[in-house]
């Protein structure tokens, strides 16, 4: 029988599979739910934690963005270690740190220990998260592969609908007067229960392993990040110290040092983090550019319009959830169907699609006042930015199959950078702003401009994913 590769350029693990194949894809897939869940969660509880910590912005921001720094520079890492070990034994691994960490978070006494517990469970989230695609793709081929795949897709966007909503839900109910805690709490019993069926459900790892872990390739990449983000973040609070600005300075070399390492772990016939070679892919450097825009708008959103919503007009953490909830509704409707639409229409969409975003993102200053307006305007917002998917899907459609996995990997890194730097300036902006104009409200205007001006740039970057010479498909 004729083998045959995958998305990811392996060869599905025939002696892998499991006449269980339902209750493998929905172990893999609550461990992946809980990790997306925790992006999102958390925004509603903010105004809570800050009230019952006596968190500062800054805190507030890395409670945010601590979790995205350490899961979007340990991701690829996590899917080398499951390659090198095995990726059922790294996701329990995984899960058991997310599930450890969930519970540290929940019983922080401070807002300074939550964000150091907050680093460590976007820690467990990269080493748990990146077996779930690899396992789907060695138990599951054929029709039940798209299925599943299809699956994957529903729950990343029901994970961030279910977010807001249970997050809103579970503040506003303060069960046992816990407050924001059991945004965290709730992980822990359901990773107890995964924890106790993984061994018994999931199959252990057959085929060949083995390779080396780009340990200078990390080494260099999370100082270039910190210290791009981490002044940002601080700097309000400390009234821009020196060390933020010698910080800032600092970043571009590490990445330089970063960029350097990469090359002669390359040349040297190793797997670095990041291949060149995958970055002359066509059409994937543009889109690699106009994803960064889509999250580091979105979750600068978020993280402001909560603040607002339960600032300055009122609202309880759980309406002030759902009113995000028709944003994502429009998200996920536009990601499921776009392949319905004839294929011409595909590339151009996307520039459209940031550009619809870049306009909604305009009307959010003067529709601050609330009301309605704001599902109106998410649900813009949410058909805007639905557009993601399809640039990953244009721009992974002429990698060549052995560079699949670290192209997507690259992508997804790329998306989560995003959002930490759309939190650190974007909501520096904000909270700024609502401190010298005493309201959220003030706040909204400036920071309504920042965000379109961010959703315009990604149309812009766009168009060169739109406009690029289309080549045959690469089957590697």
């Amino acid at each position: 029988m004729t083998r045959t590769t995958d998305l990811r350029g392996t060869v599905p693990d025939q002696g892998a599979r499991s006449g269980r194949p339902g209750l493998i894809l929905g172990l893999v897939l609550a461990g992946q739910f809980m990790a997306i869940l925790d992006v999102n969660i958390v925004n509603v509880a903010l105004p809570t934690m800050r009230a019952d910590l006596g968190a500062s912005g800054a805190g507030l921001q890395l409670i945010v963005a601590g979790y995205v720094i350490s899961y979007a520079v340990l991701l690829i890492t996590g899917a080398r270690l499951g390659d090198i070990v095995g990726h059922r034994r790294v996701y329990h691994v995984g899960l058991a740190a997310f599930t450890l960490t969930s519970l540290a978070c929940g019983l922080a006494p401070s807002t300074w220990p939550l964000v150091a517990f907050r680093f460590l469970q976007g820690a467990a989230a990269a080493l748990m998260t990146p077996q779930v695609m690899s396992m789907i793709q060695r138990n599951f081929s054929g029709a039940a592969r798209v299925r599943a795949l299809g699956a994957y897709s529903a729950v990343i966007a029901g994970g961030v609908v279910v977010g807001q909503a249970a997050g809103g839900l579970l503040v506003s109910a303060d069960l046992f007067g816990t407050g924001w805690r059991t945004v965290f709490l709730v992980n822990v019993p359901i990773g107890a229960a995964l924890l106790l069926a993984g061994p018994r459900l999931l199959p252990r790892d057959a085929g060949p392993r083995g390779g080396r872990l780009d340990v200078a390739g990390l080494l260099t990449l999370a100082p270039a990040v910190l210290l791009f983000v981490v002044p940002l973040i601080l700097g309000h609070d400390l009234d821009w110290p020196v060390w933020g600005w010698v910080s800032l300075a600092a970043s571009p070399l590490f990445l330089a040092a970063f960029l350097a390492v990469e090359r002669r772990v390359a040349a040297g016939g190793g797997r670095p983090l990041i291949s060149a070679r995958v970055l002359r892919a066509p059409r994937l450097v543009p889109a690699c550019v106009a994803l960064v825009f889509g999250p580091c708008s979105w979750a600068a959103f978020l993280f402001t319009t909560t603040l607002h919503l339960q600032g300055d007009l009122g609202m309880s953490p759980l309406k002030s959830g759902l009113a995000f909830v028709p944003c994502v509704a429009a998200f996920a409707l536009v990601g499921l169907n776009w392949q319905r639409l004839p294929e011409r229409w595909h590339r151009p969409a996307i520039p459209v699609g940031f550009a619809v975003a870049g306009l909604g993102y305009l009307c959010i200053g003067p529709l601050a006042g609330g009301g309605a307006s704001y599902e109106v305007l998410t649900t813009v917002i949410g058909f805007g930015l639905g557009v993601l998917p399809i640039v990953m899907t244009t721009a992974l459609r002429h990698v060549p199959a052995e560079d699949a996995a670290d192209a997507s990997g690259l992508m997804l890194t790329l998306m989560q950078l995003g959002q930490v730097v759309g939190v650190a300036t974007v909501g520096t902006l904000f909270l700024t702003l609502a401190e010298d104009g005493g309201s959220t409200r003030h706040a909204e205007y400036g920071t309504g401009w920042a965000l379109a001006a961010l959703g315009f740039l990604g149309a812009l970057c766009a168009v060169g994913v739109a406009r690029s010479r289309a080549v045959p498909p690469t089957t590697g």
